[in-house]
């Protein structure tokens, strides 16, 4: 996880203080840490990347204020930086590699840790499967491409598939019933559901060494729940919320976020094209977007690049989808 702390080049600069739990904070005692707990925030990182307007509905605002800021200095020991003090923090950024060397070089190395990667595309496009291969892939050693910690994968369909996680791991020589305890797993039934298991990860994610946070599908109970333009808005507030708890829980355990979204026709278009659903808040919030479809060439896939940071937008790669998991396309099948 990130306890990456910033050196100042003054040498008389304190360093930031080590706790073990949350009971270590100052100002947190046994009734106060209960009702963290209850809350969701049982690590010290959680604590740290919280928001206070959450925490002083159950705390006092200075009590809670008091509590977030000396959990901050666990993580960080000064609250601005020059540019180049942040260059070297983003050092601390990983990648993961998903299997297809072609992918990775279009996800710039690998999907990325500290932030949120999307993928989204209809029915039968990869996103499932790409979902899978990175809970094997994970587990790898970081010279291999891995994290070398385990995954947290939040199920809102039905789709993840034990027997798919052993394919995968015997075609990297792992042991799929280590790799299968390796997975924290859990079916979200509703989006307050999802929520709840999310808002309440942050004990799993530590116990696990979890490196990669997986909700598959993001949207899909909040579409079916909120039916409706009079429901829109309560919608996105809540998915807004969702959203900045995984950003926050990535920062704070250096994770890879990894979501996949389903895509809608545009009514309004000649060419029926298609879009993510979710709107702006997704689309704000997540770092990197990939659109993947289907190519005429069975079991071939096609990913684009839509939005990055750092990369090249409209780039498109190819990869199939075999038993071994995400695969490059041979040559002579391009």
């Amino acid at each position: 996880m990130v306890n990456s702390t910033l050196k100042s080049n003054q040498s008389n600069e304190e360093e930031p203080p080590k706790y073990r739990s949350i009971e270590d904070i100052p100002g947190v005692g046994p009734a106060t840490a209960e009702k963290l707990r209850k809350m969701g925030y049982s690590t010290i990182e959680s604590l740290a990347t919280a928001s206070l307007k959450e925490l002083t509905q159950f705390l006092g605002e200075k009590t809670a204020y008091a509590i977030v800021t000396e959990a901050r200095k666990h993580i960080i020991s000064v609250p601005f930086m020059r540019a180049d003090e942040y260059m070297r923090i983003r050092k601390t950024v990983e990648k993961l590699t998903t299997g297809s060397k072609k992918l990775d070089e279009l996800l710039g190395g690998g999907v990325e840790t500290q932030a949120i990667t999307e993928v989204y595309g209809e029915f039968g496009s990869g996103k499932s499967q790409i979902c899978h291969q990175l809970c094997v892939t994970v587990q790898l050693p970081k010279d291999k491409g891995g994290l070398d910690g385990g995954a947290l994968y939040i199920d809102t369909e039905n789709s993840f598939r034990p027997e798919r996680i052993v394919q995968i791991a015997k075609r990297y020589n792992l042991d799929p019933n280590k790799v299968l305890s390796r997975i924290v797993y859990a079916e979200a039934l509703t989006a307050d559901h999802q929520m709840y298991l999310l808002d309440n990860a942050d004990a799993q994610l530590k116990e696990h060494n979890v490196r990669l946070i997986i909700i598959d599908s993001l949207v899909a109970h909040f579409r079916s729940e909120f039916v409706g333009r009079e429901m829109l808005a309560e919608r996105q507030q809540k998915l807004e919320k969702h959203l900045h708890r995984l950003m926050r829980l990535a920062r704070a355990f250096n994770a890879a976020a990894f979501v996949t979204n389903q895509v809608m026709a545009k009514p309004d278009s000649f060419f029926a094209d298609i879009e993510p659903t979710g709107g702006h808040i997704l689309a704000h919030t997540s770092h990197t977007r990939v659109f993947l479809r289907k190519s005429p060439t069975p079991g071939v896939k096609i990913a684009k690049l839509v939005v990055s940071p750092t990369l090249p937008e409209g780039a498109e790669v190819l990869f199939r989808i075999t038993e071994n998991g995400i695969e490059d396309v041979p040559e002579k099948k391009v």
